[in-house]
């Protein structure tokens, strides 16, 4: 019995009956032997650390802007927050982590730079829209690895394409994702508004505060403490009702007050998205060969958004100078 099959033995016997074994996935697009250490929600794990689009992430929006301030979330410490957070409820509902992590770090591979800013343009201008969750889906499948994609489990692709909208993960470490999600882009951008001077302390409701708590760990934790303890009361992933009004009522108000109150740092982001959108569309031969060579198989307008999707803010921006703004 080699390493990953005493691994998959010790999931037998530890994890809860609800849990998702590895040796139960569905399995890859296309079939690989199986490591001898590693299970295959361990290797995706690895896979998508190492990947091109995760390392990006580091210059992708969250919410604000990070080019003048260091502290302000980036998609990547977004992602690493959400882990945390999605790994403590597997933990304490005996999930498996290594699933939950791997749907963590590969969730929002997609984004485009500026956050949603960069997203709402695209899926304005593109004739087939554009989701950020489908283009996770999409760099893990066929953009990573000049595009041989990673070949990704079954249920680490369902997990990241199901993390947002209305659609749930076929598996409960795919759903807690989702609320893991939500709970650390709430609180966090309530943390980056403040700093930002968006909002202040006391603007916050009270009476969600009453609830989730006043402070950021305090919010957290009830969150987390929520979720444990009602899906071992109901045998499945769930929140109390009050918990979970109060979290949604608090989104609410981060919308109205928050996300959507950006309106020249949106303007601006969306106007750069736009003409480079407009530019490769007129020049595709301007993309790299990577992208060039997706419009053998697939159109135009989705080999551009492939590439302006992968750019970070800094590029983005740099590209925008070079090409409209030249010294």
């Amino acid at each position: 019995m080699n390493i990953r099959e005493q691994t998959e033995l010790m999931e037998r016997q530890t994890l809860s009956s609800t849990a998702f074994l590895s040796e139960n996935s569905r399995g890859r697009l296309i079939p690989e032997e199986k490591c001898s250490l590693r299970t295959d929600f361990a290797r995706d794990r690895d896979r998508i650390i190492h990947c091109k689009s995760f390392r990006r992430l580091k210059h992708k929006t969250q919410v604000f802007i990070t080019l003048d301030n260091d502290h302000y979330r980036t998609r990547l410490t977004h992602t690493l927050e959400v882990s945390q957070i999605a790994r403590t409820i597997a933990r304490a509902l005996r999930l498996n982590e290594d699933l939950v992590e791997a749907i963590c770090l590969g969730h929002d591979l997609g984004h485009t730079p500026f956050g949603h800013s960069g997203e709402k343009a695209l899926n304005d201008i593109n004739p087939a829209g554009f989701k950020h969750y489908e283009q996770s889906l999409r760099v893990v499948d066929c953009l990573e690895k000049d595009g041989a994609g990673l070949n990704l489990t079954y249920e680490v692709r369902n997990g990241i394409v199901s993390h947002t909208g209305d659609t749930l993960a076929e598996t409960d470490e795919g759903i807690i994702v989702k609320y893991a999600d939500r709970f650390a882009y709430i609180n966090h951008d309530i943390d980056d508004a403040i700093r930002a001077g968006i909002i202040s302390v006391s603007d916050v409701p009270k009476e969600y505060l009453e609830v989730l708590g006043k402070t950021h760990s305090l919010r957290i934790n009830t969150l987390i403490g929520d979720i444990v303890a009602e899906s071992i009361n109901q045998g499945k992933i769930a929140m109390t009702p009050d918990v979970e009004a109060a979290m949604m009522s608090l989104r609410k108000y981060m919308f109205e007050n928050v996300y959507n109150r950006l309106g020249d740092r949106d303007f601006q982001a969306y106007f750069i998205v736009e003409k480079l959108y407009d530019y490769f569309m007129k020049y595709p031969e301007k993309m790299p060969d990577e992208y060039t060579v997706k419009l053998e198989t697939t159109d135009r307008s989705t080999a551009v958004c492939d590439y302006i999707a992968g750019m970070t803010d800094i590029y983005c921006v740099n590209y925008f100078k070079k090409i409209f703004l030249p010294i």
